[in-house]
């Protein structure tokens, strides 16, 4: 990475903590040989799973489930050109487990669209990058403003 162009590698555990501060992020998973992307609420697990809640009949849990795949979060400031971006890449389950559906329906992420029939996927952090762009950085000693 050149250390010159405004971004800085982020450890797994910093990436955890940044990814445990926003709601909402995408899954990016393989749909009819194409790549695909969707926006979704999500929670985080004490070993840095990530945790999507969905209907079992969703084309979404019919396309990941048993499949790697990618999750991106981040936050961006525009007007001070500040963020970060945390990608989880893993496989993808269902959370099987009958005490463990329970619990994660009273304290797992929220769904946007609430279902009879929720499912809970997680994907196993087996890959874990992440970048940050620190605000005010310079391109060739010129100032980036707004």
């Amino acid at each position: 990475m050149d250390p010159n162009d405004g971004f800085r590698e982020l450890g797994r555990q910093e990436c955890l903590r940044l990814m445990a501060q926003v709601p909402v992020g995408r899954i990016l998973f393989t749909r009819r040989a194409l790549p695909a992307v969707r926006p979704v609420t999500f929670g985080l697990a004490a070993d840095g799973s990530v945790l999507l809640r969905t209907s079992v009949t969703s084309e979404l849990v019919s396309a990941i489930a048993g499949a790697v795949v990618a999750f991106e979060a981040d936050a961006f400031d525009a007007r001070t050109r500040a963020g970060w971006s945390v990608v989880i890449t893993g496989t993808a389950t269902l959370v099987t487990d009958p005490a463990e559906h329970t619990r994660l329906l009273r304290e797992g992420p929220p769904s946007w669209v609430p279902a009879p029939d929720e499912v809970f996927v997680r994907v196993a952090p087996e890959l874990v990058t992440g970048r940050e762009l620190a605000g005010g950085r310079t391109l060739h000693g010129v100032e980036l403003t707004s």
